[in-house]
């Protein structure tokens, strides 16, 4: 009798255990994957994605190419793959599209893409974007753009890598990651425009977009500290987004999250200055994550050796985190606000 009541004891403390278990792991897998965002490698892609090697990556231009090949090799080394239905890494914006509004004479650039599928709800699509041009060289002086915007190029690479990560060990986003790095952005959004009116995946099955200009450095208005993001659109087009980018924060982050230019009525107009907007303006939520601007924005001081390392990998793994909670949910964003 006593045997039977022992082994009947030790029967449920094990499917406890094991139900426990199975709810602890689950509870860590956001936390594991963004301690995966390394500082080392955001360090090492950047020195060399804002070396003069790459002469300031203006659109169109060999350095921006080589760069982009740059990045490629980063994908290729981490195993992710170029998305289904597209031929290469490589989305083509012809100099003709570039040039059209006003003829800066630029070539003929392009987008770059990596894509990790999802599992069940794969058809739905959930893009962090950056653009990974800059202004160039002026007057024999190279413009390294290394926040603006090699800061979310490299946190591109990390967000795909962790993404990649998750899926090898079985524990993959059930929505689909487009990462997309566009051209143009210095010229007017060219990049970013392209893309949504050229689309890979049809924009009725974009959930969101997660775009990531300038996240290395500290603005005049927080001089005291780093330890704090910009938050622009998140609650323009979807209540769902924005109540993400706040619980994101406060459960696994801790950035002060600053409001202030996410006024409409802010005279920076920051909200149509970058890339997110084109996805925006079709429709679907789309949140900036942003420093702030410095003294050294559009000038050839912009260079790797003033990047914070310790903010840009806070801020990477906080749009990480974002762009994960937006891709395991069981309902797709609501959009249920208009702009």
């Amino acid at each position: 009798m006593f045997k039977k009541i022992s082994t009947s004891i030790f029967i449920i403390f094990l499917l406890v255990s094991c139900s426990s278990t199975k709810k602890i792991s689950s509870e860590n897998l956001t936390e594991k994957y963004i301690s995966s965002i390394s500082e080392n490698a955001l360090k090492t892609n950047l020195t060399i994605i804002a070396s003069d090697e790459m002469e300031g990556r203006e659109t169109g231009s060999e350095g921006q190419k080589k760069a982009g090949r740059y990045i490629i090799e980063q994908y290729q080394k981490a195993g992710i793959s170029f998305p289904k239905g597209a031929t290469s890494y490589y989305q083509t914006v012809p100099a003709a599209y570039l040039n059209a509004k006003r003829n800066e004479n630029l070539s003929d650039s392009e987008n770059i893409w990596a894509f990790i599928e999802g599992t069940d709800k794969k058809e739905e699509i959930v893009i962090v974007s950056a653009h990974y041009d800059h202004v160039g060289i002026k007057n024999g002086e190279v413009f390294n753009g290394a926040d603006d915007d090699g800061s979310g190029t490299v946190a591109l690479i990390e967000i795909a890598k962790a993404f990649q990560k998750a899926k090898n060990e079985g524990n993959g986003p059930r929505r689909s990651i487009l990462i997309l790095h566009v051209t143009g952005e210095e010229h007017g959004l060219h990049g970013s425009r392209y893309y949504t009116e050229n689309p890979l995946f049809p924009l009725k099955n974009t959930v969101a977009d997660v775009n990531i200009d300038m996240i290395g450095r500290r603005d005049d208005l927080h001089k005291d500290t780093n330890n704090y993001i910009y938050v622009i659109g998140s609650d323009y087009l979807s209540s769902d987004l924005y109540a993400i980018c706040e619980s994101t924060n406060q459960k696994h982050i801790g950035l002060t999250l600053d409001y202030k230019y996410n006024d409409k009525k802010d005279k920076n107009r920051y909200y149509y200055r970058s890339d997110h907007y084109n996805f925006a303006k079709n429709g679907i939520p789309s949140v900036f994550f942003f420093n702030g601007s410095h003294a050294d924005y559009h000038k050839p001081t912009d260079v790797v050796d003033k990047i914070e390392f310790d903010a840009l990998t806070k801020r990477t793994k906080y749009a990480f985190a974002v762009a994960w909670e937006i891709a395991i949910r069981e309902k797709r964003l609501v959009v249920d606000k208009t702009n």
